[in-house]
Order: C-alpha cells, then structure tokens, then sequence
C-alpha cells in the first residue's frame, strides 16, 4: 500500500493532532480498546466536535500504512507546507537566533520522522525539505515523529542550493554536515543558523556542499566511518543547543 498523507496513525500522534490545529475528519478506533490513552482522545475529540467511529481491528490493518497504528487513526485534510519566509517570520519573532534545519534528499521515512522530532525538542524554528527526491510527511514519518510534525513548520522548495543562497542573503549562517569539514565541536554555531544535513547514501550534493559558509563534522573512531542521519542531526542540532546555553 502507499503513503498516504490523509491519515494519521498511532495513539500519541492522534493526541498531539488533537492538541495541535489539524483539520480532522475522523478518528476510527478498534472496538476493543478501553485505556487511558484511547479515552483521552475520545474526550478530545468530542470536544471538537469531531466524529469518533469504532471499527473492527481487521480493517484498521487494511487500511494503515505503518504497522504499529495501536488501533487508532485520524483521517486528516492533507498537511499544509508553509513557505520559507515563514519560517523566517517565525524564528524572528523568537527570543533566540533563527535556527533552521535543511534536509538534502533525505528518503528514508523513519529517519525524517526522528530529525523532525528532535527539531523540535531542540528548539528548530523551521525545516526546509526539496520537493523531488525526498521523503515528504508521511503518515510512517508523522508516527516517526511522535507527533512532533504537529508542532514543526516544513517548507517544500525546488531547489536547495537556491534556496541557501536566499537564507544567506536573511542574515543567517549556513552549516553543512560533511566530513571534509571541522570537528563540529571547534566551529561556533551561536548565531542566526541553518544547519543542512545530506542524504543517507550519498551526504550533501555538490553544490549544495558549495553554498554552505562552512562545514563541520562528527569524528568517527570506528571502523564504521558514517552515522544515521537522524542520529548526525540530533548531534549537531543540540551542539548548537549547548553553544547558546
């Protein structure tokens, strides 16, 4: 079956789309289900006024793309992306620098839905993702996520390189994760930042790598000279968190 970007699956991302501003349609929960979690949602939901089915389990696994869908999932209008300058706005009006994550052809789901999730926890005002050859959101990225996209504004550009050059020309500093770089801890990464962070198979493009103002990297002691890239974000995104603390 393919993604699809109208539902929303899992229990905790439910809660966090009823929390958050998603326009949901309805929520089909498995008839056998009766914790705290699922009566929560009811509640929530209720108070929206938004209709909560109970269906069999078995269609439930028909319909869900991920596999862990707890009995639980929100149909849901389609995400809405923001725009760059958005994001811009909003991380002006912040108390903090701007602090924006750029992802080169990121593919793989589940490492899109654990950056976007550790963006958010890490204070990220925004994410800039190309809009071809790359993962968008997905409901296995939104459960990924933990519901983290609920709070996370993502923009859909054409072009990447481009688009560096535009945020460059707003003020911001722009760091590329890339091993011909500096050991990240050496680099001062307190400031109007855009980190960017390349795909799982090949890193950042070679224009791209062009475009950044500098780039850093993460030592690697092993035999294994390559991290996830979810796991290479979440270290570079709290280096930047404990350089402004």
């Amino acid at each position: 079956m393919l993604d699809n970007q109208n539902q929303i699956e899992g229990k905790n991302p439910v809660l966090e789309a009823l929390r958050g501003d998603r326009d949901i349609e309805k929520i089909l929960i498995s008839k056998d289900l009766d914790d705290g979690r699922t009566r929560q949602i009811i509640a929530k939901a209720r108070n929206k006024n938004i209709l909560v089915q109970r269906v069999d389990k078995r269609h439930l696994d028909n319909i869900a793309v991920s596999a862990s869908h707890q009995g639980v999932i929100a149909i849901v209008a389609s995400y809405n992306y923001v725009d760059v300058d958005d994001i811009l706005e909003n991380a002006s009006k912040g108390d903090a620098p701007p602090f924006i994550l750029i992802l080169d052809e990121i593919t793989d789901p589940h490492n899109f839905g654990a950056i976007i999730r550790t963006a958010e926890c890490s204070g990220v005002d925004g994410i800039i993702i190309p809009k071809h050859r790359s993962v968008g959101l997905t409901p296995t990225v939104v459960k990924a996520s933990a519901g983290a996209v609920e709070h996370m504004m993502i923009a859909k550009v054409t072009n990447i390189a481009n688009t560096i050059d535009y945020i460059k020309e707003k003020g911001l500093w722009v760091a590329g994760a890339d091993m011909e770089g500096s050991v990240y801890t050496k680099e001062n990464l307190d400031g109007p930042i855009a980190l960017v962070i390349g795909s799982e198979g090949k890193g950042l493009g070679r224009l791209v790598k062009e475009k950044c103002d500098f780039l850093v990297k993460i030592p690697m002691e092993g035999k294994i000279q390559s991290l996830n890239a979810s796991v290479a974000a979440a270290v570079l995104m709290y280096e930047i968190v404990r350089q402004r603390g």
